[in-house]
């Protein structure tokens, strides 16, 4: 599994029910179509996505993001920098979380200051803001990444909430 890999499939669960064909999120994602099929692939490798490629193995997901995420792709907060709000800085935990530390994804037009988190792939930030629903699947992945245990705990309810019922 890469990194990207995540941001595929959470791409795929920001779809929801709706249709969706490989060459749309490599377009929505910034990623090369060959990189989303060779992602797609180890995902079916990994037991993350069906053999078919179309149907997303829930559960498996969230039990990878919950258990392996920190441990494959760990992150600590970096220099402070101007960016896009991430983790609990971030919607849905900033509405639920008040916090004075921001952490952000480094990007030049980005509003907030706060200690730089590295994205999973270097198109987050800007495909981020094409998608809000995507914004939030990758936000809440950089809590489970970098927050303490009940931003990790708020953040998978809200990954349960928003990936098995697709909302």
């Amino acid at each position: 599994m890469r990194p990207h890999d995540i941001v595929v499939l959470l791409k795929i669960a920001a779809k929801g029910k709706a249709p969706w064909q490989m060459k749309d999120l490599a377009n929505e994602l910034e990623i090369s179509a060959s990189e989303v099929t060779e992602s797609l692939n180890r995902s079916v490798k990994a037991g993350l996505m069906s053999t078919s490629k179309k149907t997303l193995m829930k559960q498996a997901l969230l039990e990878f993001l919950q258990y392996g995420l920190k441990y494959v792709y760990p992150e600590h907060p970096g220099a402070m920098v101007r960016g896009i709000p991430t983790a609990h800085s971030a919607p849905p935990l900033n509405e639920i979380i008040a916090s004075n530390e921001a952490y952000v994804w480094l990007y030049s037009e980005g509003t907030v200051r706060g200690q730089r988190i590295e994205p999973l792939y270097k198109t987050v930030p800007s495909a981020s803001l094409k998608d809000k629903k995507l914004y939030e699947l990758l936000a809440l992945t950089d809590a489970m990444r970098v927050g303490r245990a009940r931003e990790k705990e708020l953040a998978l309810k809200e990954l349960k909430q928003r990936i098995l019922n697709g909302e």
